[in-house]
Formats: structure tokens, sequence, C-alpha cells
């Protein structure tokens, strides 16, 4: 047993560590921190005074690696320190672009610069983001100073300050998503569409301003609203935790057929550990770290978790299919005496229970939170116990109707229902991560936005669900040719 909770100990801190940059850094001091990495920027100075801007960049590379473990740190000691730096590192980037040898070597004495700027103490403190999360107004101002600059056709301000606005977005989306599904999926979409746009070479101004635009638009009659209802409450809830229901009832209603006792407990397991870490990193966000500094973490959190639980879907997916024959289902019964699931089956489903339960568990809960000073606690309580019990009810027919299905139905609408959430947690899980940056965007106008199935209009994140679509055909149609052929 101790080795079960170790192994699953090891992948739950190894998911979390890829969507947390390396925090190496965060205990030290901002400005030491800072004097540290420049001594990249100094290198790349000396290698593009002599030339060798291949090599300058690898080495500037250096110093944006280690910026990604500070800049949280000297965002909290001076948002404008964070954003003049920002700038420059831009700036920086786009001469390399150019492969101008004096281009490159402004930039990156500008960027030197402002380093020395800050790590002697010159810029005034103040935190930005950290005591307080910025409002949907706030955020509509932000975009509206990304259109003034994309108005000047400045491409690096425009890219910082449409950063800002996607680090941001967690300090506002709850405001959203309660009081509109449709509209926070479009702003989710509408700010990866934008940041693409914007690092195209060269970049398509006009489109990007249209688009912001239309984000105005629709996001400034939401900023109007001043308080919610126990139905909203309700539906955050409904909405945010479907998802994650779909999944732990599938493999309730799986072990439940296969009559394996244990399974159950280890997908409650992963259900509680879920609610647990997400109620925990939500308090940490909120009161400790601040949603607008942890934006971007939380974007590589959900992209990395979702991808996860996608790929261990799709083999959940394939089982299911490939047990839906009841020779086969009763021949894999008789290899494993009568206990339907190995220990690693028992493990995984623990997993991705806890996968899909944490996944949704930390935004709904940090939803909660920032309605908690807009709504009657009366009103918070009513609506989550509405929502948990439509949740509960759903649930219940659910597991009725999976548990009153003949066998070979039960396995393909299993296999069905499964295989849809990977498609969806691909296409979610892939979105996040171009959100953080950590995956580019092509954006393609061809391709239709698609809530249900979290289809975005880039090939990045489309092509592997199209991917996804075509594989399980094949496997369908392989697997129908050897069954005539064996008859």
């Amino acid at each position: 047993m101790r080795k079960k909770i170790l192994f699953i100990i090891s992948v739950l801190l190894l998911i979390i560590g890829f969507g947390i940059h390396n925090p190496a850094f965060a205990d030290g001091n901002s400005n030491d921190d800072l004097k540290k990495a420049e001594k990249s920027v100094d290198k790349a100075i000396e290698l593009a005074k002599k030339g060798d801007l291949s090599e300058a960049e690898k080495t500037y590379n250096h110093f944006d690696t280690t910026w990604r473990e500070i800049e949280t740190g000297i965002k909290n000691d001076s948002a404008k320190a964070y954003q003049d730096i920002e700038s420059n590192m831009g700036q920086v980037v786009y001469a390399f672009t150019l492969k101008k040898q004096d281009q490159v070597v402004q930039a990156l004495q500008g960027l030197k610069s402002v380093n020395d700027k800050f790590a002697n103490g010159e810029y005034p403190k103040e935190s930005g983001f950290k005591k307080k999360d910025i409002s949907l107004d706030d955020f509509i101002i932000l975009l509206q100073q990304t259109k003034k600059e994309i108005g000047k056709q400045n491409q690096t301000e425009a890219l910082a300050d449409i950063k800002r606005a996607s680090d941001s977005w967690l300090s506002v989306e709850g405001v959203v998503v309660a009081q509109s599904a449709s509209v926070y999926s479009d702003s989710e979409r509408d700010l990866v569409k934008i940041q693409a746009m914007l690092s195209a070479n060269p970049p398509n101004y006009n489109q990007a301003n249209n688009t912001i635009d239309h984000m105005i638009s629709y996001l400034t009659p939401l900023a109007e609203k001043s308080s919610y209802t126990y139905w909203d409450a309700a539906m955050i809830l409904i909405r945010e935790g479907l998802e994650a229901l779909l999944v732990v009832i599938a493999l309730m209603s799986f072990v439940k057929k296969s009559g394996e006792v244990r399974g159950k407990k280890w997908i409650w397991s992963g259900v509680l550990g879920g609610f647990a870490v997400s109620i925990i990193l939500a308090l940490i966000v909120k009161f400790v770290i601040s949603s607008g500094a942890f934006g971007n973490n939380n974007a590589l959190i959900g992209g990395w978790t979702g991808v996860f639980a996608a790929v261990m879907l799709l083999y959940m997916s394939y089982w299911l299919h490939s047990q839906s024959n009841i020779a086969d289902w009763n021949r894999y019964i008789r290899e494993k005496s009568q206990a339907a699931l190995s220990t690693g089956k028992l493990v995984s489903l623990g997993i991705l229970a806890f996968l899909a339960v944490f996944r949704e568990g930390t935004e709904t809960v940090l939803f909660y939170i920032g309605m908690a000073s807009q709504i009657k606690l009366q009103s918070l309580l009513l609506g989550f116990l509405i929502g948990a019990a439509i949740l509960g009810i759903i649930a219940i027919l659910m597991v009725y109707v999976g548990l009153k299905l003949p066998l070979r139905p039960f396995f393909m609408v299993s296999s069905l229902i499964v295989f849809y959430l990977c498609i969806k947690f691909t296409g979610m899980g892939i979105h996040s991560l171009q959100l953080a940056g950590l995956i580019p965007t092509t954006n393609v106008e061809s391709i239709p936005s698609i809530e249900f199935f979290a289809l975005y209009p880039s090939w990045e994140s489309a092509i592997p669900q199209v991917v996804l679509i075509i594989l399980a055909i094949a496997i369908i149609l392989v697997k129908k040719f050897k069954n005539n052929n064996n008859q």
C-alpha cells in the first residue's frame, strides 16, 4: 500500500511541477536574482559586438529562461520595473529576428539598463496586482491599452500589454463565467488569437484591433453587474463540475459493472484528493500569491493536467471498447481470477479521478471566493447546494441507466463518453498551454469554434483532435475487419 501511495504522490508532484516554474530563485532577494541573471545579458552583449549573433541569441535565451523563474518576485516588488523589463525583452527578441548587429546590441543594452535600474533600487516599490486583484473594468482598460499600442503599430508594447491581460485573466474570469459561459469561452479563445496575430511576422494589426474591439463590446455589459443570485452560484458548479462528473461516473459505473469493490475506493480517493488540493491551491492563490500574479501558472497547470488526463482517457476509451465483446470480457475476468482490474489499472482510475476533479476544482473554488463579496452568504450556500443537488441527480441517473444496460451496449456507450472527454480535454489542455504562451498559435478562420468539443480556430489544437478521431475510426475498422475474417 505504501508503494501505491508513493507512486500516486510522485505522479501528482510531476503534474503540478510541469505547471509551476522552477522556484530556485523564489526565496531570494529579487534585486540579487536579477543581478545574477543579468550575467547572460552581459555575455550576449559581448558576443553581439563581435558579430556572433547566433551565440549571442543562445546566451540571451539563458536570461529569458531564468527570467521566467524570477519574474514573479520582481513583479511583486515593482509592477513598473516588470513592465519595462518585459518591454525591453520584446525589443531584444524582435532585434534578433532582424539579424542586424547594431539593433541587437542596442536592444540588449536597453535591457541591461532597465535591469541595472531595478537592481540598484531606482524603481518605486509598488506591487502591481499582488495585494488587490484587478476588476473586470481594469481588465477592459488593459485591452484598451493594447488597442492603443496596436494603433501605433508598436508590436513590442502591444504584445506586453496583451500578455499582462492574459496573466490577469484569472482575476476576472469568475465574474465572466458566472454570467455567460459563451462569453467566457470566447474571451479565452480571443486572448490566444490576439497574441498570435501580434506575434506574426508581419503582425496582423487590423484583425487584432477588430478582435479587441469585439472583446471589449461583449465584456463591457458584464462589468456593469455588481451582485449575483443563488442561480449564478449554482450554474458555476454545474458548468465547471459536469466534465469532472462525467469522468467519475463513467469510472464508477465501470467498476460496479465489473464487481471490483477496490476500484471504488481508488476513485473516491482521487475525487477527495482533487477536492482537497483544489481548495488548498485556490486559497493560496487568492490570499497569498494573488490571482493576477498566478495567472500564467494557472494556465500551465490547467494545460498539462488536461493533456495528461486526455492521454489516460484515450487509453481508458480504447480499453473499454476492446471489452465490448462479451467473449473478450469473460476471458479477461478468467485471466484475472475473478479480479476484474489489475493493481495498475486501479491506481490509474484514482489518478484519472484526481485529474478530472483537480482540473476543474481550483478555478471553481476561485470563482466562489471571487463572488463572495458580491452575493449574500445565504444565496451563495443555497446556490452551491442547488448545483450539487443537480449534479447528484445527473450522477444517479447515469449510474442507474449504465447498470441497466446490457454488457456490450454499456461498454460501447462508456467508451464513447470517455472518448468524447478525451477529445475535449485535449482541446482544452492545448488551448491553455497556448494561453500561457508555451505553444504557438496559428489562427485559422475556417475552423469553427465549438465549445462542446473545445474546438478552437488554430491548427495546433485542432490537428491533435482530428488525429484522435481518425485513429479511433481506424481502430474500429481494423477490429471489425478482423472479426469478419474470424467468422
